[in-house]
């Protein structure tokens, strides 16, 4: 059984093997010992901290084969993105210029450097091998995280983003780079991504233009790539979006790709979870019915797996013991669980 819980350093040769394969844009996932190490560090302060309110903490979690012990994916929450240091995006205008002597009146699509969106929770580090890329799997790893903000909605601010990975080819370039950021920094985009990864995305996008950029003005291969996603971050965009997760006014500095936005209180996950008891049943149970997400509702035990349930809304849910203990629950406990 795959089962979501919260990193631990022991893990991090593993979470090393899965960085190395993340594509090029996601800097929170580096491939680099130190960086994951203090990635792991600060999750597990943050597990451990007593909160009451949104803060500089992290939460970093594992997709861990309970057989075998083996990682199959991994995904974050930051409580509050840009705490230390602002969250830079570009943000979607349109600029009207008129002449009303020569009767023309234009609309120009502009992108505009700003930190509207500090504050917010950010949706971090989301990997899953790539055979589970279509399976069931992926939505535990994404939405999992999803249920925990639920189960303890203190920890977390009142609307949540996530930037998806834009465009880039095989070699690592990106056509939205080479025309915007490229020419304040010699360096490719592989390179800048990798930077950032390893240092902070701040002092580079502090130094990317402050000023209006032109749309038209662009390549067309650059505005082509404005809020485009990386085929590997396809499943990732898919999934939030159908969790109600909004897209247009926000994209990324750097690769163009798009930042989703959603106020916490309506991203379906969270919206349509339930907690009901739990009663465990020796026999096999759940056969028949449909797929949930469940998880404990706890803070540093926290667990969550995909389960095929026949549970009646107004019911106590059924699991069998192998689930029960896979979640770290006993008879009598409760759960939190949303369909698949």
């Amino acid at each position: 059984m795959l089962v979501m819980r919260p990193a631990q350093m022991a893990d991090l040769a593993e979470v090393q093997r899965l960085a190395a394969d993340s594509p090029v844009g996601v800097t929170s996932l580096p491939d680099d010992a130190a960086r994951l190490g203090e990635k792991i560090a600060a999750s597990e302060a943050s597990f451990a901290a007593e909160v009451s309110f949104n803060g500089e903490e992290s939460y970093f979690f594992v997709l861990e084969d309970s057989v075998t012990g083996r990682l199959v994916g991994c995904s974050a929450i930051v409580a509050s993105a840009g705490y230390s240091e602002p969250f830079y995006s570009f943000r979607n205008e349109t600029f009207v210029h008129a002449s009303r002597e020569l009767k023309i009146h234009n609309k120009i699509h502009a992108l505009s450097l700003c930190h509207d969106l500090t504050g917010n929770s950010l949706l971090t580090s989301f990997y899953v091998e790539r055979p589970l890329v279509d399976s069931v799997y992926a939505e535990l790893n994404s939405r999992g995280r999803l249920l925990f903000v639920a189960s303890h909605p203190e920890r977390f601010a009142d609307a949540v983003v996530v930037e998806i990975v834009g465009t880039s080819d095989e070699h690592g370039d990106s056509p939205f780079w080479d025309a915007v950021g490229r020419n304040f920094f010699d360096m490719n985009y592989a390179e800048a991504e990798r930077l950032c990864g390893l240092k902070s995305r701040t002092f580079l996008a502090e130094l990317m233009p402050h000023y209006p950029i032109y749309v038209p003005l662009l390549p067309d291969a650059a505005q082509e790539a404005m809020g485009q996603v990386h085929p590997r971050a396809q499943i990732t965009f898919d999934i939030l979006m159908r969790e109600g997760f909004e897209t247009d006014h926000y994209i990324d500095i750097f690769d163009g790709g798009p930042t989703l936005h959603a106020r916490t209180s309506g991203i379906r996950s969270i919206a349509q979870s339930r907690v009901v008891p739990v009663r465990i049943e020796d026999a096999e149970v759940g056969r028949g019915g449909r797929q949930y997400l469940v998880c404990n509702g706890q803070l540093q035990d926290f667990r969550a797996v995909v389960i095929e349930l026949d549970w009646v809304p107004g019911k106590p849910v059924s699991l069998t013991r192998e689930a029960a203990e896979a979640l770290g629950i006993g008879e009598g406990a409760s759960v939190r669980l949303v369909a698949v």
